[in-house]
């Protein structure tokens, strides 16, 4: 049971170089907005360079009502920013320059306070890449505080020995069927997809495993119950911060304590309906949200 609806994000914030240009972005920020306009109460937990980029990222924040008491400002690391490639399915991959600001988010009291204080907190494979970071989330991780690991696989740094800890630490874990298949190699287990998704969790105890599959749908596997939603048939525009907001309309449900067919509804209808506009965190209602669930 959760203790309160207070939920930390923490990693990359950044800029997303699109074709179309750039756009704000990075996953904990993504989720953490989304959250916010669910009525979820989310912060983000990051670091900016001293420059005009952070600036900008600062002000996207205060625009989008997120607070900004956990950015901090890096002196002599660079505000991030990453390479967005799409391919001929608007399927977007990464080229993510380091070192950058977030790799040295520091443990801070006010951070530390903040962990110790929410009921959840979202993070994901990236930001522990470089030990500054990673040091200070395995911190944050040490409290009484419901685990949300939003994998996101990001090469080079898709490695075991930086992820599986990680996964042995989480109480949620949410990726995509192909992050799926390349884990469950790492622990020598096969199967199809539903046989890969129950063996999984069993063996690392997860008690709640969100597979996404794109334009074929999601899975939710909680406390030995499978889930599947067939998903909404989109034109997808770019599939940039999708996933996040599939993550964050299904906690957010999750969290109302909705029954799990409707939360993974939900969260298809949000993250169907980002991957039909551009960017990671286009502007919408909950009508507009609506309109996808009632088709």
């Amino acid at each position: 049971m959760i203790k309160n609806k207070q939920i930390l994000c923490f990693g990359e914030i950044l800029w997303d170089n699109l074709p179309s240009g750039a756009v704000e972005g990075g996953a904990p920020m993504n989720v953490a907005l989304h959250l916010s306009r669910f009525g979820i109460s989310s912060s983000v937990a990051s670091s900016i360079g001293n420059d005009k980029k952070g600036i900008g990222l600062i002000k996207f924040l205060e625009k989008s009502g997120l607070k900004t008491n956990l950015i901090q400002v890096h002196e002599s690391l660079p505000t991030s920013e990453v390479l967005v490639f799409l391919d001929e399915h608007n399927t977007a991959s990464y080229e993510i320059c380091e070192p950058v600001a977030w790799d040295a988010i520091a443990l801070t009291p006010e951070l530390v306070n903040e962990a110790k204080t929410s009921s959840a907190i979202v993070f994901g494979s990236l930001a522990s890449r470089n030990a500054i970071s990673r040091n200070t989330l395995f911190k944050l991780l040490e409290n009484d505080i419901l685990k949300i690991m939003d994998v996101n696989l990001r090469p080079p740094y898709d490695t075991e020995a930086n992820v599986k800890p990680l996964l042995e630490k989480s109480d949620i874990v949410k990726l995509n069927d192909e992050e799926l298949i390349k884990i469950t190699g790492w622990y020598k287990l096969s199967g199809n997809l539903e046989e890969r998704i129950r063996s999984f969790s069993n063996l690392l105890k997860i008690e709640t495993l969100i597979v996404t599959m794109g334009k074929n749908g999601a899975y939710v596997l909680h406390k030995n119950d499978l889930y599947h939603h067939k998903g909404f048939k989109v034109e997808t525009e770019d599939s940039v911060g999708a996933g996040d907001a599939f993550l964050a309309g299904f906690l957010a449900a999750f969290f109302d304590g909705k029954d799990l067919n409707v939360a993974l509804t939900e969260a298809s209808a949000i993250g169907a309906f980002v991957a039909s506009q551009p960017g990671a965190t286009p502007h919408y209602t909950k009508e507009v949200i609506k309109r996808f669930t009632e088709v």
